[in-house]
């Protein structure tokens, strides 16, 4: 058994991979900030001590793993080091601990953890899997062959995996922090499929996926005819979304999960993409599928009085148009009330208009204070400027349920990857 300290242990990664370690026998613990966070539920469940920055017992011999959230100057960190501890940044040690699997990264801009929970959740009916889904979920187990994990593109840290298949769910600009452009994003893709090791599974759909240079193998799978897996004929039938899917024009079957919107269809073609590279029982896959229940935060439903709160991570313009195009496919008529929260000051700056854009496709908008992160917490911009751009729209106060008791069978949407749910505390709390 060896022991383990995780710094930044409540981050969505960092939680699933403190779990996936714990569950292979290890000695695990862990420090963050003191206010509890969605992510800790399954270590408090494991019973994985957690302690305050600072305070967390430290000896040898004992391996750290630290968040990418902080720098080489945060004192746990500096701690650390100056106890002899080994430390590894996160990326580093995931990509040297996979290396015992047949790996199976899900990358790209948006799409990322839903993908990487359905792909999880179809893939172990077959056999067992390790898995590490972003919205801190991990799961390890002895007997696993296969380790399905969400990879991320920002800093390039996907750099450090060089994993058997890589799903491509689309390329887009974010993380303006760090990328100068589309082009500079596209290219970073292109890096990381050129270290892919046996097949590319990508949304043939997508124009920038379309763009890359690679001679690693495709299999390109969307709603156009051209690709080699095809969906179609799609229709909402019990609460569900059916579809037929046809591969190298022959007909495998006809599909149902249920979720909503098109996004998710394409989701679904990325994990029976990778079930044909694994040649694994494509029955067992499509039952598997239908009983897809989501991943947290990702249109997560509550009833309020007679309205419906949906909680969504969408922190960017192509995600809050693809929920609420979901959200349009579920409650075709419902008015529908968008409260975002924006991510980082950066984006909002760099993607000020196409947020403008995409929210006024809500009936009303309520917007909420910029949130930072560990990285960024202050910039040039203001919610104000937002507001500016979006007719009609609004800024949220801290009555939460005062702003929105007039709302009748409505649908209100709660957006965004910071803190927004104390807004929602708020509201049920009322």
């Amino acid at each position: 058994m060896d022991r383990y300290h995780f710094i930044g242990i409540k981050g969505s990664g960092m939680s699933a991979l403190a779990q996936i370690v714990y569950d292979l026998g290890n000695s695990v613990q862990g420090e963050d900030i003191a206010p509890y966070l969605f992510t800790q539920a399954p270590l408090d469940s494991r019973s994985i001590p957690l302690y305050t920055f600072g305070e967390a017992p430290l000896s040898q011999p004992m391996e750290v793993i630290a968040s990418n959230a902080y720098s080489d100057e945060h004192p746990s960190i500096v701690k650390c080091k100056e106890l002899g501890l080994p430390v590894k940044r996160y990326h580093h040690f995931l990509g040297d601990w996979m290396r015992g699997y047949t790996s199976i990264a899900i990358t790209g801009a948006h799409g990322k953890t839903t993908t990487t929970g359905m792909m999880v959740h179809a893939l172990q009916a077959v056999e067992p899997t390790c898995s590490l889904i972003g919205d801190g979920t991990g799961n390890g187990h002895p007997d696993a062959r296969l380790f399905i994990f969400e990879s991320c593109e920002y800093k390039r840290h996907f750099l450090a995996y060089k994993p058997d298949i890589a799903v491509i769910t689309n390329i887009d600009f974010d993380h303006p922090d760090y990328f100068a452009d589309l082009d500079d994003v596209r290219h970073a893709f292109e890096e990381m499929a050129a270290l892919t090791g046996k097949q590319l599974v990508v949304c043939g759909d997508d124009p920038q996926i379309r763009l890359l240079q690679t001679e690693t193998p495709m299999l390109r799978y969307g709603f156009e005819p051209d690709n080699e897996l095809v969906a179609s004929e799609l229709k909402v039938e019990n609460n569900c979304v059916a579809f037929d899917v046809h591969y190298k024009g022959t007909w495998i079957d006809r599909f149902t999960i249920p979720s909503f919107g098109k996004h998710n269809v394409l989701n679904s073609l990325a994990v029976i993409g990778v079930a044909l590279v694994l040649d694994l029982d494509m029955e067992l896959i499509r039952a598997q599928m239908a009983t897809f229940p989501g991943v947290k935060r990702r249109f997560t439903e509550k009833p309020w009085h007679s309205n419906i709160v949906i909680d969504d991570y969408a922190h960017h313009p192509s995600e809050i148009k693809a929920t609420l195009e979901a959200v349009r496919s579920k409650y075709p008529g419902n008015k529908v009330v968008a409260v975002f929260q924006p991510h980082t000051y950066s984006r909002l700056e760099k993607l000020l208009e196409d947020f403008a854009l995409t929210l006024q496709e809500a009936d009303d908008v309520f917007l909420c204070p910029i949130f930072g992160s560990a990285r960024e917490n202050n910039g040039a911009i203001a919610i104000e400027h937002l507001q500016a751009r979006i007719p009609n729209a609004r800024l949220l106060s801290e009555d939460v349920a005062a702003d929105l008791a007039a709302y009748q069978d409505a649908i209100l949407v709660f957006m965004g990857a910071g803190d927004i749910q104390k807004y929602q505390a708020r509201l049920f709390e009322a």
